[in-house]
Formats: structure tokens, sequence, C-alpha cells
């Protein structure tokens, strides 16, 4: 049985979602506190967490960076009044695997849960982790190129490990937005070229000629983890 782990501080709103995960067969925690959701995370080790922006103690943002440094691969569902579409971009950097807006839809937010344990579920057991000089840390969420640290954003990992996911695909623009945002996000696909162009000025040796995050005229991108000599 899976467990959500719920951390919200609204009663009205536990109770809903205690009500529908449980129905749907999960097991539930429910924490009402930032501090205390933090703690549970790392003791209970939950199959997702849904987390509100706005709690006592400690900020959703926060306890979300928290979350992802500590186990990256914990799908992370935020709740929140917040709209903006900046907002949302800002809430992915932090991390954040796919985002719903209050007043919600109980179906709906299970159905993002469930696709988010689903995608987690079925990911690679085994990743290539190294390319050229490139060594990739998923679990540290740390990357090093010819021995040095390189600084990386929550995104940039994102759209890496669906690279690493897929070695060799011609991925469009729009499957990769659906792979890094889970197809709720309104962005365009010119933000995928600019994550491209930040991950080829970080780990292309030459990045104006990429030997590794290569376009693909017409389609969109392939990442080619041993090219040809």
């Amino acid at each position: 049985m899976s467990l959500i782990l719920v951390i919200e501080d609204d009663p009205r709103i536990q109770r809903v979602l205690h009500r529908q995960f449980t129905a749907e067969g999960y097991e539930v925690h429910i924490e009402g506190e930032g501090p205390a959701g933090l703690a549970a995370v790392k003791r209970m080790k939950p199959a997702t967490v849904v987390l509100d922006l706005m709690l006592p103690g400690l900020s959703g943002r926060t306890i979300c960076k928290e979350i992802k440094h500590w186990s990256r691969d914990t799908p992370v569902i935020v709740l929140s009044a917040i709209s903006e579409v900046a907002d949302k971009v800002l809430l992915l950097e932090s991390g954040a695997d796919d985002y719903v807006t209050k007043p919600f839809s109980p179906r709906e937010l299970l159905a993002r849960v469930q696709a988010a344990i689903r995608r987690n579920e079925h990911k690679a057991e085994t990743l290539p982790l190294s390319f050229g000089d490139v060594q990739v840390n998923f679990d540290r969420m740390e990357t090093h190129r010819g021995g040095e640290i390189v600084a990386m954003t929550a995104l940039e990992f994102k759209l890496l490990r669906f690279f690493l996911d897929n070695p060799g695909r011609a991925l469009s623009r729009e499957e990769l937005l659906v792979g890094i945002w889970g197809g709720t996000f309104h962005v365009t696909t010119r933000t995928i070229d600019n994550l491209i162009l930040k991950l080829r000025q970080k780990l292309e040796e030459d990045p104006a000629n990429p030997i590794y995050f290569r376009t693909v005229h017409g389609v969109g991108y392939k990442f080619v983890p041993k090219p040809a000599a």
C-alpha cells in the first residue's frame, strides 16, 4: 500500500484529502505544520507528498527544496492559491513535480498524485550516470565536469534526468515539456530551448557545437551519451 503524506494546515482540506486517498486504497498521513511535515518525509519515505505552500513554522517552498535535496525522486505535488505562471516556474525551480491551484477538484488532485507515483515507479532501474567527462549523482543532486562541481537548478536536473532516461531518442519539445512538467503548466516550448542552452553551456565542451545534447531539426532534441569517434 503506497503512503501519501499530506502537509496542509487547513482541517477541512485535510479531511477531504484523507477521505479521497483512503477511498482509493492509499495509506495517508497528515501533518499540519512545516517542520513536522519535513520530519515525516524523512521518517516515512512516502510515495508522494501533497504540499501546501503557506504553513506554520516553515514555508512549503523551503520544504520542497529540502525534500528534493534529501530525496530527489520523491514526487512533490504543490497545493496552493498561487496561479501566476512565473510563480509556478519558481516552484518548479524549487523541485516541485506538479501544481494544483486552490480551489481544486479532489479527483483532479488524485489523478495528479497517481500519475506522479506511476512516473516514479516506471523510471529506469539503471541510468547512464556519466558521459564524456561529466558525472551525475541524482540522489545528491550533484554534477561534476572534469572533476569540478557544476551548479545546476532543480529544473535543469529534471531535464537532464529525462534525457538520461531516453538516450538516443529524438524528443519533441512538447514531449520534453510533458516529461518535465507533466503537461500541467502553461509554458512555451521556448522554455525548453532556454534550458537546453543552459545544459550545453554547463556540460558541453563547445556549447556552440554540442555533441551530447543535439538538435534534431524539425523535431526537437536528443541526448547522445556516446558520440561516434
